[in-house]
Order: structure tokens, then C-alpha cells, then sequence
């Protein structure tokens, strides 16, 4: 632990300048994934994802997005987990995608609402069984005895459906994150970044340059 502050790496893979940037933040988002993508990274869509009680206690958790347009960003999870309850209370979040072997990260901050019924549906249909089974089984966040619990749980829901069809549980489905803020890094030299930030307003978008 002592040589933590020793540790130190230089960024020299590329730089931003605005004159280069896509006027609108999805469309750029959308060249960043695709380059995270062709660099081969191991799940690239996996994300950062705080949200916060309504008295302002944070809490983060790595989960996947599973997709993006001009709405927003879209994720899964239990409606009852502890980041479900914070949203319902205090339906804002921020998103950071590190992506740090190609020294870029891109960081969302939005309201959040929940997805249909009908696309929440549509998604949990397209996942295969053994996760259709976990989506009923883990009763996600609350404390558990031990293993054996969780597997007995599994099993009890895996009798449940014996040649029936999983449904949808009315506890999990989708959340879209509708962005109000998108910024964009790209580690330089010297602790100098590039950000690049955009914000959301009645217009459109404005573009920011940001100190590092």
C-alpha cells in the first residue's frame, strides 16, 4: 500500500478539440462505443451507475447498458434492489463508462424513468432462461443466510416453471436514463485532459471545454 503513490502511467493515445466533435453528444457517444468495440475491450457497455437517497447518500454498482439513442441510455435491473428504491425516491443518477485502455471515459448525468411494460418485456424475453430464472430467484440487495439460500431459491423457481414459459417478474425491467449532461475525456500528457462536456437545454446542446 505504501507504493500507491509511486504508481503513475502517462496518457499519450489522442486528444480532443471541439472543431472535431459531433454537434449532438449521442452521435458521438455512439463513434466512442463503437471505437471501445474495435479495441477489443471486455465489456465495453459495462457502466457505473450511482444513485443517491432523497437526504443525498450515494451508492454505485457496475451494471450493463443494453442500449442508447436519442431518448437516453437504457439499463435492467430489480425494481426492488437498493439502486431501484433510491431512483424511485430520487430519480436522478450518473453514469461513467472508464474505459481506460484506450484512455478515454464518458460520464452521463440524467433523470431517470422506467421503461414500458411492453419493452421491458420485449428485452426480458430475449435473455436467456438461466437469467429469466435469476430475475425471479434473487431477492437482489436484501441480506441472505448464506449460499445455500440462494441456490434453494433458484431451485424453488426452477420447479415454479417446470415446462412452463418465464414471464417477466412485475419487480424487474428497464430504466432510461434521459441525459442532461454528457462529458467526454481523453487522458493526455502531463495531467492535462481533454473534456469535453455537453450540456441540455431548450435549444439543443451547448459544447464546453473543461479544466482538467
Amino acid at each position: 500500500m505504501s507504493n500507491l503513490h509511486q504508481m503513475r502511467q502517462e496518457y499519450a493515445a489522442g486528444s480532443l478539440n471541439e472543431k472535431g466533435m459531433a454537434s449532438d453528444p449521442i452521435q458521438e457517444f455512439e463513434e466512442w462505443m463503437d471505437a471501445a468495440i474495435s479495441a477489443g475491450l471486455s465489456e465495453p457497455n459495462a457502466m457505473t451507475i450511482a444513485s443517491a437517497t432523497p437526504d443525498g447518500k450515494p451508492s454505485a454498482r457496475v451494471v450493463l447498458l443494453k442500449e442508447f439513442n436519442h431518448e437516453g441510455f437504457v439499463f435492467f435491473t430489480n425494481y426492488n434492489s437498493r439502486k431501484g428504491k433510491e431512483l424511485k425516491s430520487n430519480p436522478f443518477a450518473a453514469i461513467l463508462f472508464d474505459w481506460h485502455d484506450i484512455e478515454r471515459q464518458v460520464r452521463i448525468e440524467g433523470r431517470v424513468e422506467k421503461l414500458s411494460e411492453e419493452d421491458s418485456d420485449e428485452y426480458f424475453n430475449s435473455r436467456p432462461e438461466s437469467a429469466k430464472i435469476g430475475a425471479w430467484a434473487s431477492p437482489q440487495s436484501r441480506v441472505v443466510k448464506d449460499r445455500d439460500e440462494l441456490e434453494k431459491l433458484q431451485e424453488e423457481i426452477e420447479d415454479q416453471f417446470d415446462e412452463l414459459p418465464v414471464h417477466r417478474p412485475a419487480h424487474w425491467g428497464g430504466y432510461l436514463v434521459r441525459p442532461t449532461c454528457i462529458e467526454f475525456w481523453q487522458g493526455r500528457p502531463n495531467r492535462m485532459h481533454d473534456r469535453i462536456v455537453y450540456y441540455k437545454t431548450e435549444e439543443g446542446w451547448t459544447m464546453h471545454r473543461l479544466a482538467p
